[in-house]
């Protein structure tokens, strides 16, 4: 929405979120979650495959999370996922069909723009 609209409705919103950006005209809030999938998903993909290699080579996993969640590959995912995973818990309250849709969106506006977004389209295949 507007500056002023989102102004008007700030003291509402505090009430439960954590944070206010105002990113640009109606629609592009939406816009900015697409992107925000496109990037949980990739790195939700990357993360369980990392812990499964290091699984599977038998190495001490709370270790391995300790060595590299330190430096480039830490995120929050990695934070909050890896102990999740490496427990053989996989409820992360939220559905895979969610994503899936959410992927869709964010994969259709890529092409309604003309872009291209092979990575998202090999991970939401995934999914």
């Amino acid at each position: 929405g507007s500056a002023e609209d989102v102004a008007r409705a700030e003291a509402v919103i505090q009430a439960y979120a954590k944070a206010i950006v105002h990113v640009g005209p109606a629609g592009a809030g939406q816009t900015a979650k697409m992107a925000n999938q496109m990037c949980i998903a990739g790195v939700l993909a990357g993360l369980a495959e990392a812990v499964r290699l290091a699984e599977a080579a038998g190495l001490d996993l709370h270790r391995t999370y300790e060595a590299i969640s330190g430096g480039a590959a830490q995120s929050w995912q990695m934070d909050n996922r890896w102990p999740t995973m490496t427990a053989g818990k996989f409820d992360f309250g939220f559905a895979i069909d969610w994503m899936r849709k959410d992927l869709g969106y964010a994969l259709a506006e890529a092409r309604r723009l003309g872009l291209s977004a092979p990575v998202t389209a090999l991970v939401d295949q995934f999914y």
